[in-house]
């Protein structure tokens, strides 16, 4: 699940904070809703034919297997801080400004784990084909990336935090 060295996670403290509130929602929010479902389903009698209760017991254990997953990756999650890293190269959680020499258009992202990625957000996977493609780079590189969508050729422009 993500980017593995001895099975640790890499987290910023924000992402780490957001995971442990979404685990506590689904332990207590979460939990008591489904409960409810099943309970109210029960009421309607013969669980046999009983498509309410069908659905709240699959949203049950789809609702579990989520909380597994959050426990799991917390238990592993080790925080980063991008002050902890050196600007020479980039790193996980650098900053990078890039320009795509085909259209010329200048793009900046930043790199972070895959639990974090959200490319809407321009926060790639130092996994993805971009971030594998620019980890270890250092500024003024010319980067050429075998991407799905073709081949992409960036200049790094600057490295930041």
């Amino acid at each position: 699940m993500g980017e593995k060295n001895n099975g640790n996670v890499y987290l910023t403290r924000e992402r780490v904070v957001e995971l442990e509130a979404e685990l506590r929602d689904l332990k207590i929010n979460g939990r008591a809703e489904i409960a409810q479902k099943i309970a109210d389903a029960r009421s309607h009698g013969d669980l046999t034919e009983n498509a309410e209760y069908d659905a709240a017991k699959e949203a049950q254990e789809h609702l579990e297997i989520r909380i597994g997953k959050l426990e799991e990756t917390l238990s592993r999650a080790r925080i980063i801080e991008s002050s902890e890293l050196p600007n020479d190269k980039v790193y996980i959680l650098s900053l990078v400004r890039l320009q795509d020499l085909k259209s010329g258009e200048t793009i900046e992202y930043r790199l972070v784990s895959p639990e974090e990625s959200d490319f809407e957000k321009n926060k790639i996977s130092v996994t993805s084909p971009i971030g594998k493609g620019l980890m270890g780079k250092t500024k003024g590189e010319t980067v050429v990336i075998k991407a799905p969508a073709g081949e992409l050729r960036y200049k790094i422009l600057e490295i930041g935090k």
